[in-house]
């Protein structure tokens, strides 16, 4: 029995330490801020079914129906289960285990492995521990009540490391300020917006590189520790140019990005209703990410996308500042625009015009009036930095669709695939279902759970986006359950004439649409099930 009861108690530790891994990959997507990781337990995950079979084997084993062994014996099992659930699960934004991650990881273990510890020397082996109750089920039970609760054994390992993370965040400040001051020539670039910023940072630096040795902050590195992380890692002595996204979930957050890399050119993609959860009101998002153009120095650059209401009526007088649109009613009122927007399979082409007189046309792979936007912006800093025509017109044609953000893709079937399913939102998944729409011949499938952290509009804009795929779409296939209601209610308001589908995971999407695909098909996939909802 001893052996028995080591091998079930050994299969039980791995899971407990095997599940803090979860918890610390969703602290590490909300920024380590324990305000908005308990924001996100409380609306997705402490009442998921993950920690609710946890609960019901508590249950089961404090009833006294089965035998301890059979208990034991079935917590194990679970255990194994979702071992093998916890290696076969994949992230879009998986867990990047930095050295933070592993001090935290090290202390949860800790604590979650000294508790188990004890409850095995002290109950782990004895027939009958407390009334009636056998130890190796009291045994079993602590531990499904740490990983039921292994959220705050995670906070608690986080409170115990802030005076070390304290410490440590102000000497790689320190090392990162000392680099960048020690490199006078170096222009940084700062871009911000409720979305279009990745986008804008990536057609930038391939056009940039015509002329100039250019660093950016890699994948999503947009908070202060990952520009920080940016500067000690990635930028060399050699780069003319740093470009710097800048995120944001709060106010001061690009503020404080600001104070470390002095910016002298800032851009800002949008302001549009992202985040609202945390901003509270879109006012607080307008600030926000005007705290990039507020940071600019009297010779610097403003350039500002007058698409956006909340981008068009802030002023900006402490900078020179250029305005750009890809609206039409907006011709003459902004400094630059794009007219002739041409998109098909193989790309889009454009014309670039100014106020001054000046016109470009351009020809790029990308697809989508968003991706137009964000490449107005890009060659507005290409002209300030100098570039000839010639240069940005090579930069352009060479620009490669960002992955999942409405890039386009051509099976061996014939049928065209949209990527879009990297954070949707109100105004890019219009943008997306309008490319889709403009497509002829075959099917218009889409597939999407709608769009997230929209605050006390999620329901509104998500039902709006309900009617954008009923006016574009053929076949609709909705994820999940966290939007149905609303879509369902846009497309029923649209009065789509096309088929609507239901499902509960994207696998299920997935095979669901496979067998409807045919030669001349279109599919967008519009954002994906997000890794903080179910």
């Amino acid at each position: 029995m001893t052996a028995y009861l080591i091998v079930i108690y050994s299969i039980c530790g791995i899971y407990m330490v095997l599940n803090f891994k979860h918890d610390i990959h969703m602290l590490q997507q909300n920024s380590y801020r324990i305000p908005r990781y308990w924001r996100y337990l409380s609306q997705n995950d402490l009442s998921s079914a993950w920690r609710l079979t946890d609960v019901a084997m508590i249950f089961l084993a404090m009833s006294r129906l089965l035998d301890f062994r059979l208990v034991v014996f079935l917590v194990a099992l679970l255990s194994l289960y979702k071992i093998g659930s916890i290696f076969r699960k994949k992230y879009k934004k998986p867990l990047v285990f930095t050295k933070r991650v592993w001090r935290i990881y090290s202390v949860a273990t800790c604590i979650g492995t000294g508790l188990f510890l004890w409850a095995i020397f002290i109950l782990g082996f004895e027939p009958e521990a407390w009334s009636y109750y056998t130890g190796p089920t009291l045994t079993v039970s602590i531990l499904l009540l740490m990983t039921i609760f292994s959220w705050f054994i995670v906070i608690v390992a986080v409170v115990i490391l802030m005076p070390i993370e304290k410490i440590i965040n102000q000497r790689y400040w320190k090392e990162a300020k000392t680099i960048l001051e020690n490199m006078p020539g170096l222009t940084v670039i700062g871009i911000t917006g409720s979305y279009g910023k990745t986008s804008t940072k990536h057609f930038l630096e391939r056009i940039l590189s015509e002329r100039f040795d250019v660093a950016i902050t890699p994948g999503s590195y947009n908070t202060t520790m990952g520009v920080i992380r940016t500067v000690r890692e990635i930028l060399k002595p050699y780069n003319n140019i740093f470009i710097c996204e800048m995120g944001a979930k709060q106010k001061g957050d690009i503020n404080e990005i600001c104070k470390l890399v002095s910016p002298k050119i800032g851009i800002v993609t949008a302001v549009g209703p992202m985040h609202l959860e945390t901003f509270k009101s879109i006012e607080n998002v307008q600030s926000t990410k005007f705290e990039l153009i507020d940071s600019l120095p009297s010779d610097g650059l403003a350039v500002i996308n007058d698409d956006f209401e909340f981008c068009r009526n802030r002023e900006v007088e402490n900078v020179k500042c250029e305005r750009y649109s890809t609206k039409q009613d907006h011709i003459g009122k902004v400094n630059f625009w794009a007219e002739d927007i041409k998109f098909s399979p193989q790309g889009t082409e454009f014309t670039v015009k100014g106020k001054d007189g000046s016109e470009m046309k351009l020809t790029t792979r990308l697809l989508g009036e968003c991706n137009i936007s964000n490449l107005l912006a890009a060659v507005i800093v290409a002209k300030y930095m100098g570039l000839s025509e010639d240069e940005i017109r090579r930069g352009v044609v060479s620009i490669e669709p960002v992955e999942h953000r409405l890039s386009i893709k051509h099976t061996p079937g014939g049928v065209t695939i949209l990527d879009d399913a990297f954070n949707s939102n109100p105004d890019g998944s219009k943008m997306a279902l309008e490319v889709l729409g403009a497509f002829k011949g075959g099917k218009r499938i889409v597939i999407t759970p709608g769009m997230i952290e929209l605050g006390r509009r999620q329901y509104e804009l998500n039902e709006k986006f309900g009617e954008y795929i009923a006016v574009n779409c053929d076949i609709a296939i909705i994820v999940g359950h966290y939007n149905r209601e609303a879509i369902t209610s846009g497309i029923r308001k649209g009065e789509f004439k096309g088929k609507l589908y239901e499902t509960d995971t994207f696998d299920e999407a997935q095979k669901l649409v496979t067998p409807m695909l045919q030669n001349g098909d279109i599919l967008l996939y519009e954002n994906d099930l997000p890794d903080s909802f179910k």
